[in-house]
C-alpha cells in the first residue's frame, strides 16, 4: 500500500507536440496494457540520462546509440521483460522493434528510442511488441498520460503522474510527467523510467544541462533498496510550442520559473516512487545539514537511508536511534566531530552533541515513530552545506514481493 498522498493530479495538462498510447501486446501477461508509445513533434528538443549500471540492458545500449545520431521522434516502452542479461540476441530484438516502428511511422530508425522494464534474463517477446505496433500507433492521443502511466507499471501499485502550469509574463507553460518504479531503486545518474515533457522552447544543450541538474535533486536522491537497475532511463522533452522565443541560457527571464516547475514535477515523481516502494509502510525524508560539502551531506543521508537496520527499525516503529548514529559514523567523514552532531525525528530531538538529548523521552520517540511520514534531520555542525534523500522502510512484504517476483 502506497504511503501518504499519491493521488493523480486533478488536472493533467496535455503537452502540445506530444501524443501517447497504451495498449495490450501480451509481452508477458494477457489482458493488461504493456506497450506504451510516445510520439514527439519533429521540432522538439530532447534530453536523456541513463543508468550507470555496467550491465545495462539491451534497449539502453540501443537508446544511447540512436540518441547520439538523431533527435527522437518516438519512444517505445514495454513492461514485463527488461531485455537485460540477454546478450547479442537482446540487442537484435531491441533493434528489430525500433526498425518496425520506424517503418510504420515513416521515420529514421535512429529516431526511435526503446525502453524495457520487468524480469531480467529472459528473451524478450519482440514478435508480440511488433504485432502490437499498429494498434499502438492508431491509439495515439494527447490526453493519454494516465493510460500511459498505468501502461509502464510493473510491481507499482499506483500510476505516478505530476502536472503543473506556470504563467510567466504573457506566456503560459505546462509540464507533465510520469514515472515507474517500486523496487530495485537506487538510481545513479538516472531514474527507473521517467518521461517528462514541457511546451517550453528550450535550447537542446541547455535542456540537457537542466535535466542533469534537476535529476540530481530528484531521482538521484531516492532509494528503496539500494539496488541500481540495469534499465534506468529518464527523458525530458521540450516541444517549443508555447512560445517562439528560445530559452537559451539561465539568464533568460523565463528560465527560473520553468526550471522551478520542472523541478517540482521531478521531485513529485521521485517521491511517488518511494511512497510506492515495495512493501513500504513509511515515507522517510533524510535531511542532513551543517556539512562542509553537499557531497558529504549526501553520503551521510544515503548511509542512513540504505541501512537495513534503520529501515527495519522504522517499520517496527522502534526509536532505536543508535542505528542512525552508526550509519552516520560509517558514511566516510573521517574528521567528523561526533560530539557536535544533533539528530531529530520530526520535532523531537533524540541526540544532542553526540549523546542522548536531555529532553528526549521514549514515549516521545515512540509517538513520532508511529507516524507514516517522518523526517530524520541530522545536523553535522561543521559547515553550511545540506542535502536531502528520500527513502522508505523495509517490511516483510518487500521480501515476499521479491521472493515471488517471477512467479
Amino acid at each position: 500500500m502506497a504511503v501518504g498522498n499519491v493521488a493523480v493530479p486533478n488536472t493533467i495538462y496535455p503537452i502540445d507536440g506530444i501524443k501517447l498510447s497504451a495498449t495490450a501486446a501480451g509481452v508477458r501477461y494477457k489482458d493488461r496494457d504493456d506497450l506504451v508509445v510516445i510520439e514527439i513533434a519533429d521540432s522538439a528538443n530532447t534530453a536523456v540520462v541513463t543508468t550507470k549500471n555496467t550491465f545495462c540492458a539491451a534497449p539502453v545500449r540501443v537508446l544511447r546509440e540512436h540518441f547520439a545520431k538523431a533527435s527522437p521522434r518516438y519512444l517505445i516502452t514495454n513492461t514485463g521483460n527488461a531485455n537485460a542479461g540477454t546478450g547479442a540476441d537482446g540487442k537484435r530484438r531491441a533493434l528489430d522493434i525500433c526498425a518496425a516502428l520506424a517503418a510504420k511511422a515513416g521515420v529514421d530508425v535512429s529516431s526511435v528510442l526503446p525502453f524495457s522494464t520487468g524480469v531480467i534474463g529472459e528473451p524478450l517477446n519482440s514478435d508480440a511488441i511488433i504485432a502490437g505496433l499498429d494498434n499502438a500507433l492508431a491509439s495515439l492521443g494527447a490526453d493519454n498520460w494516465l493510460a500511459a502511466a498505468n501502461g509502464i507499471r510493473t510491481t507499482d501499485t499506483i500510476p505516478k503522474l505530476a502536472s503543473e502550469k506556470v504563467d510567466v509574463d504573457a506566456s503560459s507553460y505546462h509540464v507533465t510527467g510520469m514515472s515507474k518504479g517500486s523496487g530495485m531503486i537506487r538510481p545513479n545518474m538516472a531514474t527507473m523510467l521517467g518521461y517528462v515533457a514541457t511546451d517550453a522552447n528550450i535550447a537542446a544543450d541547455l535542456l540537457q544541462e537542466m535535466l542533469s541538474k534537476i535529476n540530481e535533486q530528484s531521482f538521484n536522491r531516492i532509494t528503496v533498496d539500494g539496488d541500481t537497475s540495469t534499465n534506468d532511463c529518464c527523458v525530458l522533452i521540450a516541444t517549443g510550442t508555447a512560445n517562439s522565443e528560445v530559452i537559451d541560457s539561465p539568464e533568460h527571464p523565463h528560465y527560473q520559473p520553468i526550471f522551478d516547475a520542472l523541478t517540482s514535477v521531478f521531485v513529485r515523481l521521485a517521491q511517488l516512487i518511494v511512497r510506492d516502494g515495495e512493501g513500504a509502510t513509511k515515507f522517510m525524508t533524510v535531511k542532513v545539514t551543517g556539512g562542509k560539502t553537499t557531497q558529504e551531506c549526501c553520503d551521510v543521508a544515503y548511509a542512513v537511508a540504505h541501512s537495513p537496520l534503520v529501515k527495519t527499525a522504522f517499520f517496527a516503529s522502534d526509536a532505536n536511534w543508535g542505528r542512525i548514529l552508526a550509519a552516520v559514523g560509517y558514511a566516510g567523514i573521517d574528521d567528523l566531530n561526533t560530539e557536535q552532531v544533533d539528530v531529530y525525528l520530526d520535532e523531537v530531538m533524540i541526540c544532542q552533541n553526540g549523546g542522548v538529548a536531555p529532553s528526549y523521552t521514549e514515549s516521545a520517540g515512540k509517538e513520532v515513530m508511529s507516524r507514516p511520514e517522518i523526517t530524520i534531520h541530522i545536523d553535522l555542525a561543521r559547515g553550511d552545506a545540506e542535502d536531502t534523500v528520500y527513502t522508505c522502510d523495509l517490511s516483510y512484504d518487500y521480501v515476499k514481493i521479491n521472493a515471488d517476483y517471477r512467479s
